[in-house]
């Protein structure tokens, strides 16, 4: 009798302390009209994005966020200490560079970014991707950056 195999989804909150997750959800509704639902989603969505594009480097996929995920993007990478630290934990010590495009693109980039995360095991909140497969990808072609 064969077993179907389970896949584990992966949950962002384990690759921040709860401190950090904490403090980046009250950053986004301090900053932005958000609640805590709608911060919750954004952050995990962001952490996913970044860990996604960490375990990627290097493969040429031009990864990026649409406007909507890369509100707390931004917000994690503001706060420089926490953000830093996220990245040395999980990039060898490296730190993952932010280097948006001025021009926007609009390949479907910001698609089939929110299906490389899927593909890489965590759960995508669709409609926060969604709403922005329309819009830009801001990440300059060609390179390893997010």
């Amino acid at each position: 009798m064969a077993t179907a195999v389970e896949t584990q989804v992966r949950d962002p909150r384990a690759f921040v302390t709860p401190e950090v997750w904490n403090r980046e959800i009250q950053l986004l509704m301090r900053d932005y009209p958000f609640d805590e639902v709608m911060a919750t989603r954004l952050f995990g969505a962001a952490v996913s994005y970044l860990i996604t594009a960490i375990e990627k480097w290097g493969q040429g996929l031009e990864m990026c966020c649409g406007r909507t995920v890369d509100i707390a993007v931004h917000v994690f990478i503001l706060d420089t200490k926490n953000y830093r630290d996220f990245c040395h934990q999980h990039f060898d010590g490296k730190f993952l560079e932010h280097i948006p495009e001025i021009a926007f693109k609009y390949d479907g980039s910001v698609e089939r970014t929110a299906q490389i995360i899927a593909d890489n095991g965590f759960a995508v909140d669709w409609k926060l991707w969604e709403a922005d497969y329309g819009k830009c990808g801001p990440c300059r072609p060609g390179e390893n950056c997010h």
